[in-house]
């Protein structure tokens, strides 16, 4: 493998963090390969940031490209510090990652009463992307209709684009920004259009990213409905598992809340590590741009699990859990724990 200077440097800091972390409480050995660090299981929130601050570099450096992020993890008195945080002030195109933002901003009107979830929205055949996303391009039945809370389910599982224009028609491009102005981000922003009720999905930063999330967890942003709503979609095991959750359980991932977004050369993922109590405990913000490990031709058009970027995030997506399993915190619990529970039909 060629070893970059970063993936180095990481390497040569296992050995100082090694000497101050031990692989359980009470025992002073160190980890010295990267194997003896994935199968050390933190204790503490400081050992936690650690280990993901090295998993970090030693996968990032292994794919390559242009990343900026910020991965948080609570203190057990709720105080959250960074692990990582790596241009986290960057203002980086979001993609679908911003579909999480769009959502807050129609939650936000929910929750003034102004839409309502069961509220139709009519999906006609020149508001229907045919690209291979989502489902609406799919459905080959139009003119028909939809609720909010379908659009808002599909654009935060399947990622669906229609469903980014269905929710313009309910918080018009300008409207949707000022929503967000008025929430404290101001860098978390779509790009209007000619049509008012359509948009590009623009930019944030990871530093923003990682706030609207924390204060989404927090119920700080929406009322406590909504809040459960929001996160309950985005637990789904409909919801991408390609990322952060391709290495969890059906179990493990019903903890794990997350939102892609791909385009270009773009590959970015952001969400939150719940415990096993419900208590948000890990908050990740990753976006990664550039020219990654491996034939560039051949990443260009993988979206899926096997680009380099989409590997580094699953197996940090294992660090991430694996955090969580023997820490918690004292923040509120938003969501209850639910089983998987597959049906046969009938």
């Amino acid at each position: 493998m060629d070893i970059n200077r970063r993936f180095a440097l990481g390497l040569g800091s296992v050995a100082a963090a090694g000497a101050v972390l031990g692989t359980s409480a009470g025992t002073a050995q160190a980890q010295s390969t990267e194997a003896e660090w994935d199968a050390m299981i933190p204790t503490t929130a400081e050992q936690a940031r650690r280990k993901i601050s090295l998993k970090y570099s030693w996968e990032t450096a292994r794919a390559r490209g242009t990343w900026s992020s910020y991965i948080g993890v609570a203190d057990p008195d709720g105080t959250v510090k960074p692990a990582v945080e790596v241009e986290a002030d960057r203002v980086v195109e979001a993609y679908s990652v911003n579909k999480i933002a769009v959502a807050v901003a129609v939650l936000d009107k929910v929750d003034r009463g102004l839409i309502t979830l069961d509220q139709r929205v009519d999906v006609t055949q020149a508001i229907v992307i045919q690209d291979t996303d989502g489902i609406f391009g799919l459905d080959g039945a139009y003119p028909s209709s939809v609720t909010v809370g379908h659009a808002l389910a599909a654009l935060l599982t399947v990622s669906d684009n229609t469903a980014v224009r269905l929710c313009g028609l309910v918080v018009p491009a300008l409207e949707l920004n000022e929503i967000l102005r008025s929430k404290g981000f101001v860098h978390t922003q779509v790009v209007p259009v000619a049509n008012p009720n359509r948009f590009f999905l623009g930019t944030t930063t990871p530093r923003e990213t990682f706030t609207l999330l924390q204060k989404l967890a927090a119920g700080q942003l929406l009322s406590a409905a909504s809040t459960e709503h929001l996160l309950k979609v985005l637990r789904s095991l409909t919801s991408f598992t390609d990322g952060i959750r391709l290495n969890l359980s059906s179990a493990e991932r019903l903890n794990v809340a997350t939102k892609a977004g791909w385009f270009n050369d773009g590959r970015n993922e952001a969400g939150i590590v719940f415990d096993t109590a419900g208590k948000p405990i890990i908050t990740f913000a990753l976006f990664a741009s550039g020219q990654f490990a491996g034939d560039q031709a051949a990443n260009a058009d993988n979206y899926s699990a096997t680009h380099p970027a989409l590997r580094a995030r699953a197996a940090l997506g294992r660090t991430l859990y694996d955090s969580v399993l023997r820490i918690t915190a004292n923040t509120p619990r938003t969501y209850r724990a639910q089983r998987y529970q597959p049906g046969n039909g009938g």
